[in-house]
């Protein structure tokens, strides 16, 4: 019995200490960043600091958060930059309207609303591969970002919407504030309502769910809505910061920063295993990571050089999830 006792012993440790290691997920390594860039510069933590790189990660964490939603269906998109793009444009030029300004948020948030609808539409119902479809989207709709705005910047210095990416309420960004609560509305949907174990169940195994009775199309089609909307909002918060926006310049690259985000939070290429927690957590430390690197010093030309090693290990390590059958 003891002899027994001692073999398991070691197996449940370990077994406890993969719990735990899953659980905290990547934030031992956000932690070790701020630390490891505070002692090289001893300014990284200032309050100051740390509000910008909130600011700075709060467009990639709403981006991100629709992308988790299409990921864990299985699916991709590389759309967001592109639709991003298209969406500030619209906003910006409904903005110039005399005593109509405002509507330039509710526009926005439409063109990225049917942008996403349409790539689910060719995802869902004609049965598109998810990275064709949003492959050619991506092309297609930087196109259209450029036709909308005249392949030129569009500026308007009185925007009325300036103050979601210039101002604050109670001391905190209201970039910060939008990122947080769009954080807050994916928990709400992936974790406590039918439709999110929907989700998670389609990227287990679409067939299985399909014959449970699950609507697997209608599914597709919300998932994509949801992350060209928050594409759209995307859109809106940079045209918000900017005063304006570029159909060929703003959102470049944006999805590879989305994905990276999402897939090293936890959220698995395959589909049907990951977080909106997680997804916060990447998206924090690429922002820490890009501000990290400024702040020392780096060239722009190595922060690429980085920023794309950290996606290749981002998939080297949702292979070794998969690998080692480490679902959560």
């Amino acid at each position: 019995m003891n002899e027994t006792t001692t073999t398991r012993n070691p197996a449940q440790r370990m077994a406890q200490m993969k719990s735990v290691v899953m659980a905290l997920g990547m934030l031992p390594v956000l932690i070790l960043l701020a630390i490891a860039f505070e002692l090289m510069t001893g300014k990284f933590l200032s309050f100051n600091n740390i509000s910008i790189v909130m600011q700075q990660a709060s467009i990639n964490i709403v981006l991100a958060a629709g992308v988790t939603f299409v990921i864990l269906t299985g699916g991709i998109d590389l759309s967001v930059g592109s639709v991003l793009a298209a969406s500030a444009i619209a906003a910006v030029e409904v903005s110039l309207w005399p005593g109509l300004g405002m509507l330039g948020i509710p526009i926005g948030l439409l063109v990225g609303l049917v942008l996403g609808l349409v790539n689910g539409v060719l995802i869902a119902f004609l049965r598109l591969p998810p990275f064709i479809v949003t492959l050619g989207s991506l092309t297609a709709v930087r196109g259209l970002a450029r036709l909308l705005g005249d392949d030129t910047t569009i500026f308007n210095p009185d925007l009325p919407f300036a103050f979601i990416g210039n101002e604050s309420l109670m001391g905190i960004p209201w970039l910060i504030i939008i990122a947080l609560a769009v954080v807050l509305f994916s928990w709400f949907i992936l974790r406590a309502t039918v439709l999110g174990t929907w989700i998670y169940a389609i990227g287990g195994n679409h067939e299985a769910a399909r014959l449970t009775g699950i609507k697997v199309s209608l599914v597709l089609l919300f998932v994509y809505g949801v992350s060209g909307l928050l594409a759209g909002l995307g859109g809106v918060m940079s045209t918000a910061r900017l005063y304006a926006a570029n159909g060929l310049q703003l959102g470049q690259a944006y999805e590879l920063d989305a994905i990276a985000a999402v897939i090293l939070g936890g959220t698995s290429l395959v589909g049907g295993v990951g977080s909106i927690w997680g997804t916060l957590i990447g998206a924090l430390i690429i922002a820490v990571l890009s501000n990290g690197l400024i702040l020392v010093g780096v060239s722009d030309i190595w922060q690429f050089i980085i920023k794309g090693l950290v996606i290749i290990i981002a998939v080297a390590l949702d292979r070794y999830r998969l690998k080692g059958g480490a679902r959560t």
